[in-house]
């Protein structure tokens, strides 16, 4: 007499299409994601590396981002740079201009104008801080708002409130550049012709109709202040320029060491989807097929028999 046992078959079978569905559900998700695994735990041996890579990731993209916001600063930084300089050679053209038509009516409305365009330079703001006032980016750095304010203090000095703090920025781990520039630095020089100027006028009055012999002598003398502040001006501004080519290739260099690093961990975490494709049909085939061998069994039971 022959015995009929199906409870070892159906667990076998069971266990079978329990982990074909498995395989498929895996092959499915790989495909779907295009990535390994979902987790570190599906890297296994490579988890390590895999962090830390990425922990290097986050590092790289820290500095591109504090560079593209240092290169935005460093384009603010040279339009109030240029623009400064540009004031500090309009007021010394105002003054030749002066000299050249022994006229000077109009002199001190322009070297008003130009005082006003540089004070508004050096008090030029980024992200709304003040460039120039060094750690003190909320405290406007230049307080003279006219050419006349800058007699009514003992001292250029007076009028400049930034503190000490020269602006600093890293590029990488191991590189750290002065990004920035102080308001008195850059405007005593200018703002000292300016108040020499105003000076004179306060105590010889005003430049009208033909210049005197005196006014004269005094404007010649002031050529050379102008020159000068304009030089160094001119020279803050060209430092500032080498500042925004170095930044620019630490940024191409942090952005090759990006695409590197991202293929690094595609290596380590992209499937291989030629490769994901076949197992997802091979796991869809063995699914299929034990699902038909459980289905062929559950059909052969001793109750069928019995029938």
């Amino acid at each position: 007499m022959n015995r009929v046992a199906t409870a070892n078959s159906y667990s076998t079978v069971l266990t079978d299409l329990m982990r074909a569905q498995v395989r498929q559900q895996d092959a499915s998700n790989q495909v779907s994601s295009g990535k390994i695994a979902s987790d570190l735990k599906g890297f296994s041996r490579q988890a390590e590396t895999l962090l830390a890579t990425r922990s290097i990731q986050t590092k790289v993209d820290g500095f591109l981002a504090e560079g593209q916001t240092l290169t935005s600063k460093l384009e603010s930084q040279a339009l109030a740079l240029t623009q400064t300089a540009d004031a500090a050679q309009g007021a010394r053209q105002a003054i030749a201009e002066a000299l050249a038509t022994g006229h000077g009516d109009a002199l001190m409305s322009e070297m008003s104008s130009w005082f006003s365009s540089a004070s508004d330079s050096l008090n030029a703001r980024f992200g709304g801080r003040y460039l120039f006032a060094g750690g003190q980016v909320d405290t406007q750095p230049v307080t003279a708002t006219s050419l006349a304010d800058l007699t009514t203090q003992p001292t250029v000095a007076s009028f400049f409130k930034n503190d000490a703090l020269v602006p600093t920025n890293r590029l990488d781990e191991s590189t750290t550049i002065q990004s920035g520039f102080l308001a008195d630095q850059l405007g005593s020089g200018l703002f000292t012709a300016f108040r020499q100027v105003q000076d004179f006028v306060d105590v010889n009055g005003a430049f009208t109709g033909k210049l005197t012999t005196a006014q004269e002598t005094f404007l010649q003398g002031m050529l050379a202040s102008f020159d000068t502040a304009r030089t160094d001006l001119t020279g803050a501004a060209a430092r500032n320029g080498l500042t925004q080519n170095r930044v620019d290739k630490t940024m191409e260099t942090q952005g090759a060491r990006k695409t590197m690093l991202e293929g690094m961990v595609g290596g380590m975490t992209d499937v291989d989807m030629a490769d994901a494709i076949s197992r997802l049909q091979q796991a869809q085939t063995a699914v299929e097929a034990s699902a038909q061998v459980f289905n062929t069994l559950s059909q052969s039971s001793l109750l069928a028999l019995l029938k």
